[in-house]
């Protein structure tokens, strides 16, 4: 069975500050990039917002999907901490209220509907499809910096 591939990448120039987020997704011979942003924003905000995107763009919950991040912040969130917030009514282990608890909900349920696997991948290490997400989150900001 075929496999969606999904690139995600968020970024930000300041931080906080104009931010962008980028999605390559893949499947056989077909691909398709989405991009957008933020003018005020993290980021953390920006990588889970392309991990939400990317999810969202996926109408099958039946078709498996690989999803490569650079962001250890959602790789170590979606498979770890997550479970905790929850449990925990979305508190830290400190009491304290999640962090953009309103995005990590938004993810958690898309990826409870969705077969993903997630992969952490280096960032600006050469991997064609980060590089590719993150050329999509910078055009994203250049196009939000033109509107200054």
């Amino acid at each position: 069975m075929e496999k969606i591939i999904i690139y995600t990448d968020g970024g930000c120039r300041g931080n906080p500050g104009i931010g962008g987020w980028g999605v390559w997704l893949r499947y056989g011979d077909h691909d398709k990039k989405l991009k957008g942003g933020e003018k005020n924003t993290t980021n953390n905000r920006m990588e889970l917002t392309a991990a939400i995107k990317a999810l969202e763009a996926i109408k099958s919950s039946s078709i498996s999907i690989e999803l490569f991040t650079d962001s250890k912040y959602v790789m170590t969130g979606i498979n770890e901490w997550i479970k905790s917030w929850k449990s925990k009514g979305w508190k830290t282990s400190n009491k304290k209220p999640v962090k953009n608890v309103d995005l990590w909900q938004q993810l958690d349920a898309l990826n409870m509907h969705h077969n993903v696997d997630w992969h952490w991948v280096k960032g600006h290490s050469g991997d064609k499809g980060n590089e590719m997400a993150d050329e999509l989150a910078n055009l994203a900001m250049d196009s939000i910096e033109l509107l200054k």
